[in-house]
This record gives C-alpha cells, sequence and structure tokens, in this order.
C-alpha cells in the first residue's frame, strides 16, 4: 500500500500548527520529510509517530502553547470544549487492574476497550499497541502512560473512546526518568484529526491540575471519572 502523504500546508493542519512554525521544523530538521523535486511531503505514518512523541515530552509553555492552537483549531467535541464526557463513561474505568507486566498490563487495556463494544478487532488493537511502544515508550514522569495505536484508522473502532486502568502496584513501563507507572490511559481515536488535540489535552490534566493524585486516591472508577471531568475543565477554564 502506498503511503499516504501530506503537503506542507496539510501537514500544519493535520498537526494544529502554523505553516511558519512547520517551515522551520524543515529548515532545522527536526521533521521526518522527503522532497519529491522541488516538494517537501510528510509520510503520515511517520509523522504520527513522531508527533505523538513530542507532544508526551512537551511540558510548562511548550505544552499550553500547543493545547491552545489545538483547541483553536479542532472542533469542538462538546458544549464547552469538552472531551472526556464525549469519549469516556464511567464504566471504562478500571480500578482494580491485577496486571505485573508492561506486557499483561497492555492486554488487559485491550480486553478494558473490548468492553466498550467499540473496538472491531482486539488483536489488531493489541498489535498497534505492541507497535507504538517499540518506537517510544508512552509512559511519562509522574506514574502515567497515555497508550495509543500505532495508527488511527476509521475502521478499527465504530466510536473513538478513552479507556482507563490503574494497577494495584505501580510496574516499570519505560518512563524517561526511570519510574514506574500505575496509571493508564488508553486513547483510540477514529478521527485522527483529533488524535494529537486528545493528546495535548490529557498531557495539560495531568501536568496543570491535581488530577493524578485524585486518581490514586479514588475509591473506586466512577470517582476517577468524575475527577477526570473536573480536571478537565479547570484546563479549559484556563484557554
Amino acid at each position: 500500500m502506498p503511503y499516504r502523504t501530506f503537503s506542507l500546508e496539510e501537514v500544519a493542519d493535520y498537526m494544529h500548527v502554523s505553516h511558519a512554525d512547520v517551515e522551520e521544523l524543515v529548515r532545522t530538521n527536526e521533521i521526518p520529510f522527503v522532497r519529491q523535486g522541488d516538494r517537501v511531503v510528510f509520510r503520515k505514518t511517520e509523522i504520527d509517530a513522531w508527533m505523538s512523541q513530542r507532544i508526551l515530552g512537551f511540558s510548562g509553555g511548550h505544552l499550553t502553547a500547543y493545547h491552545k492552537k489545538s483547541s483553536a483549531k479542532t472542533h469542538d467535541l462538546s458544549r464547552g470544549h469538552a472531551i472526556m464526557p464525549e469519549l469516556m463513561r464511567p464504566e471504562f474505568v478500571e480500578a482494580e487492574l491485577k496486571s505485573k507486566t508492561k506486557a499483561s498490563v497492555i492486554r488487559d487495556m485491550v480486553e478494558l476497550a473490548g468492553k466498550t463494544g467499540l473496538v472491531n478487532d482486539p488483536r489488531e488493537l493489541l498489535d498497534s499497541l505492541q507497535e507504538r511502544e517499540r518506537l517510544g515508550t508512552t509512559a511519562l514522569a509522574g506514574g502515567i502512560a497515555l497508550l495509543h495505536p500505532k495508527n488511527h484508522e476509521p475502521y478499527m473502532f465504530e466510536d473513538s473512546f478513552i479507556v482507563i486502568g490503574r494497577t494495584a502496584h505501580p510496574i516499570p513501563f519505560g518512563s524517561p526518568d526511570g519510574s514506574t507507572t500505575d496509571l493508564f490511559f488508553l486513547i483510540c481515536c477514529q478521527d485522527d484529526r483529533i488524535h494529537l488535540h486528545v493528546l495535548a489535552r490529557v498531557c495539560m490534566m495531568c501536568h496543570h491540575t491535581s488530577v493524578l493524585l485524585e486518581l490514586r486516591e479514588a475509591a473506586e472508577g466512577r470517582d476517577m471519572f468524575e475527577s477526570l471531568v473536573a480536571a478537565e475543565q479547570e484546563v479549559i477554564r484556563g484557554l
């Protein structure tokens, strides 16, 4: 199957950044691209992996600035720009995952995703998650991981969703600071236009609110869900 490619204008729109931003990334060779004569083109698969890893590495002002750009360019998923109530339900949260290894937590998160009734092929989802982890860990400092498939194809899911699992004990998951991980988000977007924005929104919630502490102290899945909804509203008020 041929690569799907973007023009400079298309990749700027896809990444929720400006034309000038992309030109600078090309000039400094920070972004994967290929030259076809006088044209610069971008392979979607490479951009997906590169940009998602870039967002996971954002912090402070860089994350806030990108989130504002993606919020401005992305169609609202619900009233007030809220994503959590649209993509999650209390039953999409598992407060007592029994997983003890990286491989088992990925399998258990796929099983949790299957309970949404929105996954067309659990085996394909598992394979895509494992491929994504081989490209680079989705674990972040703070004991969280933002799992997502390597590829975002509409046929993979009936609709977009987020599921969350909390393990009984933190496990090694490849966090860049060497810490263990106990909170796992699995983000599955049927529409690849919103995937990067959702990643940025969840990162903002984790870095700029007290939601991680609340998720660890919550007694059950419903409490965790309500904490996430409240944390998102806190982030939205800051836009």
